[in-house]
């Protein structure tokens, strides 16, 4: 049976991002074949293909490596000045612009004479900016729906008032994990008799609602001596409680752990039950405001951590925030699946949790304004949409329509960097995988 719930781990995670590329995908195709864009591909992978099939203009199918996909838009890259669509020079000098002369005849292979006005590069920067846009944008809804699935059905995993632990002592924060001694003052909470199962009502008179107020409450009091009440067995019970003044990482006013500032906050002693609380919309816009702010600094750190995979590669300690890559995505699905000693509900959350992970990072990665990514091209139309306006503005001509093509030799090395990356990435997930705690 657990090999079995691995390999379901496995398979949704598999399945979940493939279908995921695959929308990424009907994200660029559906509004270009709106516009009038002449399609003539769309497949999910790369490589060899497998399959395929051909319904109209477009020829739809699969690669034998899903690690990816794309669209064919006829027209992407404009023709030299002076040269026609139907005549695009087919040599150069020099490496470089071989390359681009190159990619510029293949964009003109399936282009007729009917075809002009139907080429990307000949419509309006907005459009384009539509069209490059949706790919990232269906991924970014993608992630939206699934944590909304998680936090409306399953509920959001909150810690409560009820008390799942009490500390029977005071410890440092620099030797958290050992057990008390004679020595160490008792902590306040064991001290006021307060016991596992204990729901916390009010702290200093103050109802309390939630367990972010009340540690708030708590650690706003410093060493005074104030009054809790909670219920047990379905009595209230009210006490006095001296908290202890002790040095705790600092909270920002969002609720967020500062690793970088300590600051000496009141102390009582007690670890909250987790619970999964159902929400609304509100909520799940909240938390994918904080989890975008969260992936776009890991997408700004991830040069500086690939450092550490690259040394994990030889043998070096897998860092706990270390990136992973699909196959490191799908093991872990795995193993959380398969662990028997964890509800089902936490397990299904995870997994749930993780492809809209998962969803979010391809779209904000995508919005990197680099090419061959999406954002490059994103910046190439709105750049095109500021020359326009300006041209009106000051009474110029209208300016030719911006060039991506110029960008390809960053556009080759930025795609063998992602290549290396991600082979790198396979590679210490296999030999060196991250381990879950």
């Amino acid at each position: 049976m657990t090999v079995l719930l691995y390999i379901l781990g496995v398979a949704v995670v598999a399945v979940g991002i493939i279908a995921s590329i695959a929308l990424h995908e009907v994200g660029h195709m559906y509004p270009a074949k709106k516009f009038g864009v002449k399609v003539t591909q769309y497949f999910v992978g790369f490589g060899r293909t497998v399959w395929s099939v051909r319904r109209g203009e477009t020829e739809y199918g699969l690669k034998a490596f899903p690690l990816g996909g794309f669209v064919k838009l006829v027209g992407m890259l404009p023709p030299e000045p002076g040269e026609d669509d139907t005549h695009v020079r087919k040599s150069n000098t020099g490496m470089f612009t071989q390359l681009i002369s190159d990619a510029r005849s293949a964009e003109y292979e399936d282009v007729g004479p009917e075809d002009g006005p139907r080429m990307f590069y000949r419509q309006p920067w907005w459009k384009k900016l539509i069209v490059m846009a949706g790919g990232p944008m269906v991924n970014i809804a993608i992630a939206f729906v699934l944590f909304l699935l998680l936090f409306s059905v399953i509920g959001a995993n909150t810690p409560t008032t009820t008390v799942n632990a009490v500390s029977q002592c005071v410890i440092a924060d620099s030797e958290a994990g050992r057990a008390c001694v004679s020595t160490d003052p008792a902590a306040p909470a064991a001290a006021a008799g307060l016991r596992a199962g204990d729901e916390i009502t009010a702290f200093d008179g103050t109802q309390v609602s939630g367990w972010e107020q009340l540690t708030r409450l708590i650690r706003a009091n410093g060493s005074a001596t104030v009054p809790i009440t909670y219920v047990r067995d379905g009595e209230t019970i009210t006490r006095p409680v001296s908290t202890q003044v002790i040095p705790r990482q600092a909270v920002s006013s969002s609720g967020e752990i500062d690793p970088d500032r300590v600051e000496d906050v009141g102390f009582l002693g007690v670890e909250p039950t987790r619970a999964y609380v159902r929400q609304g919309v509100g909520y799940t816009v909240q938390q994918m405001g904080s989890l975008t702010v969260a992936t776009g600094e890991a997408i700004l750190h991830l040069p500086q951590r690939m450092v550490s995979v690259a040394k994990a590669a030889v043998g070096g300690v897998r860092e706990d925030d270390s990136p992973i890559s699909v196959v490191g995505a799908g093991r872990i699905a795995g193993e959380v699946a398969s662990d028997d000693s964890a509800p089902v509900k936490d397990r299904v959350a995870f997994v749930i949790s993780l492809l809209a992970s998962i969803n979010l990072f391809i779209a904000l990665f995508n919005f990197i304004p680099l090419l061959p990514l999406d954002g490059g091209h994103i910046v190439g139309a709105l750049w095109e949409g500021l020359k326009r306006a300006f041209a009106r503005v000051s009474g110029r001509p209208e300016p030719r329509p911006v060039d991506v093509g110029k960008m390809l030799p960053v556009a080759y090395a930025v795609g063998a960097v992602l290549l290396v990356m991600g082979v790198l990435l396979i590679y210490v997930d296999i030999v060196n995988p991250l381990q879950l705690t």
